[in-house]
């Protein structure tokens, strides 16, 4: 093969390489810009509106099972529902059958901040993921596993906290 041919070739590829940069660059952007409009029209972080949202959705449910939903840690969802409850949007509540268990339960005021929340509520990366046909979030898993075996620092941690905070 020829030098041409081989140069052409390494510059397709490089630019295939930035593209893809781009499209997380946009992604990233995107997500971030939410999470500002987030905080500017209602006050609370995107974790914590969507920490709301599905309480409002489920009221008494537990932590174990909100950080399930959340799909975060089990400690970083009791650190975010302490700030909310230090705000005055959650209530916490004992089981009368089970006093190890506590229900959490929102506020009139954190009715309010979803009241006035630019959704989605979840976030737009979540939404935009649940949006996508199964056959194209399994390619999308294994090309971005991919792509993560091969970063020098993989923070797995990160995996379990909200995009918000990251």
């Amino acid at each position: 093969m020829t030098a041409a041919p081989r140069q052409a070739r390494r510059r397709s590829r490089q630019t295939l390489s930035v593209d893809v940069l781009k499209q997380f660059r946009l992604i990233y952007g995107s997500v971030r810009q939410h999470f500002r409009e987030v905080e500017e029209a209602c006050g609370v972080s995107g974790s914590q509106l969507w920490m709301l949202h599905e309480l409002s959705r489920s009221p008494g449910i537990g932590v174990t099972q909100l950080a399930g939903r959340l799909s975060i840690h089990q400690t970083t969802c009791s650190q975010l529902v302490e700030k909310l409850v230090g705000r005055g949007y959650v209530v916490k509540t004992r089981s009368a059958q089970d006093q190890r268990r506590v229900g959490l339960t929102l506020t009139s005021a954190a009715a309010r901040v979803l009241r006035r929340a630019p959704g989605p509520a979840e976030g737009l990366l979540p939404e935009a993921l649940a949006s996508l046909p199964d056959a194209t979030l399994r390619s999308l898993r294994v090309s971005l596993e991919r792509v993560i075996a091969r970063l020098r620092l993989a923070d797995a941690k990160a995996a379990d906290r909200p995009l918000a905070d990251l």
